[in-house]
Formats: C-alpha cells, structure tokens, sequence
C-alpha cells in the first residue's frame, strides 16, 4: 500500500470579506520525500498557500492536510515535526549565533547537535558573532539552521534565497541538498526558476489564485509547450518562426533559404512565462 502523501490539498479557497480570492480551488498533494516547487508571481496566492498549511492562516473552504492532521488543529507535538523559514527572518540579533540556534534547541524533544547544525549551515567560523553583524546570506543560514534544527519530516521554505547573489545561492542549494537526502519533504516557494529546477522534483503554477499545471520539472507546461520552436529570416527580410517536434528533418525538408537560422529549445523559464502570459 502506497505511503499517505505528507501534504494534501483538496480544493482549498482562500476568500478575504472583499470578495478577493486569494485561493481559489487548489489541488495537489505532495509525497514523503519529495522537493516541491509552487511558482508564481506576486500576488499568485503562493504565500497564502503556505500560510494556510502551516497553520498561521485560515482557509475559507476546502481540505489541507500535513502529515495527516489539519494545521489548524494541531498539537505542540505536531508542530515539532515541522520546519518553517518564512520571507523574513525572525531572529534576535543581539544574541549570537549559538545562542540563538542553543534557546532554539531546547524547544524540540530530538534537536540537531549545534556543532553539526552550523558544520552543516556553514556557520562555524560565526558561531560566536551576533547575528546583527552577519552579511544578509548568514543571516538566510541561521534561518535555515532553525528551521531544520528539530530534525524536520517537512520543510517550508518561502522564498529563501531572494536577495543572494549568486555564489550564496549556489551555496544554499547545496545545504538544502544535504536536507532532501535526509528524506525531509521540502515545499518552496521561489521566483527563481533555475532553482525550482535544480531543487525540485515536482512544481505546481498558480496565477490569481488558480493552478495552472502540477507536473514534473521537465514536463510542466504539457507536450505542446515543450516543443522546440525554429527561427529563420527568408530572402525578403521577413522572420518567420514555427513549432516543430522534429527540428533536424523540417530544416532538411524545406527548399527554400534559411537565414540566421536557430532552433529554440523551451527552458523552464520560457514555458512558465508563456502560461503566466496568457493569463
């Protein structure tokens, strides 16, 4: 018998006395396991999503669940089960880093070793600096030091790398590999798609509210999206561009000139701004 999913999501609304829908009848559910993607731009209702799972918002209709229990009626039991780094970080930066991850610590029944937790965050060499003297990508670690303290079986991760430059966020992916492998469930939130590709095994897109497409990395978007499109300019000067599942054989096929020829291969990047566009 397959394993109950860790996160399910049956037709979830979010509506606000306004009328707004924030939510509007989701669906997905998330194995054990698994890195999930849920993509979208501002105002998607991505966050609210994750708020609701986590148990800081309401939902106006619908059923969630987090490794089978509604997050809005949960024990302290159950919330140790659970990481979350949200959008902004919460830590006190009068304290330094190991005391902060140490008061953190003694919240959970089965915590992390600290010397393994800032091994692990690359944090060592900081462990007695305040947090209010860490660059903006150590304070991002110690988030994630806390989220991932209590040894978590799912990880909520809103947005975590905006405002890293590159090097910090290549170094953030590898740490949050180091936390798939240990078989935690990681839900993220990105605008980032190359890190939606590198992280995830599955993504779900949502625009005003409503989910566009739940599929695997490479398949999100659907066949049709998928295809590589060719680009040539005939001998007027006029550009011409078509869709074509085999490249190599329509190029062969024509007679007539090709100039500046390319063949456009859709990134993920692509394919989600044509499905956001076309809302």
């Amino acid at each position: 018998m397959p394993a109950a999913p860790a996160i399910e999501v049956r037709h979830l609304t979010k509506q606000y006395p306004t009328g707004k829908r924030a939510v509007d009848d989701v669906s997905f559910a998330i194995a054990q396991g698994e890195t999930f993607a849920l993509l979208g731009p501002n105002g998607a209702g991505k966050s609210t999503t994750v708020e609701i799972l986590e148990g800081y918002r309401s939902r106006t209709s619908g059923d969630v669940s987090v490794l089978g229990h509604d997050p809005a009626r949960v024990s302290r039991a159950h919330n140790a089960r659970i990481g979350i780094v949200l959008q902004t970080s919460g830590e006190s930066p009068n304290v330094t880093v190991v005391e902060q991850l140490t008061h953190f610590a003694k919240l959970y029944p089965n915590p992390r070793s600290i010397d393994e937790l800032l091994a692990a965050t690359g944090l060592t060499e900081q462990r007695n600096t305040r947090v209010a003297r860490l660059s903006g990508g150590q304070r991002r670690r110690v988030d994630v030091a806390l989220g991932i303290i209590g040894h978590p079986e799912v990880l909520f991760l809103d947005e975590p790398t905006t405002g890293f430059d590159p090097a910090a966020r290549r170094q953030f992916w590898d740490l949050l590999k180091r936390v798939q492998h240990e078989g935690t469930t990681i839900l993220l939130t990105t605008h980032y798609l190359d890190e939606a590709a590198q992280l995830a095994d599955r993504a779900a897109v949502i625009a005003d509210g409503r989910l566009l497409d739940v599929a695997p990395i490479d398949e999100i978007g659907g066949a049709e999206a998928r295809t590589p499109r060719i680009r040539w300019r005939d001998d007027t000067g006029a550009v011409h561009e078509e869709r074509t599942s085999d490249a190599a054989d329509r190029i062969r096929s024509t007679t007539e000139p090709m100039h500046d020829l390319e063949v456009i291969r859709p990134s993920l990047e692509s394919v989600y701004l044509e499905m956001v566009g076309n809302r």
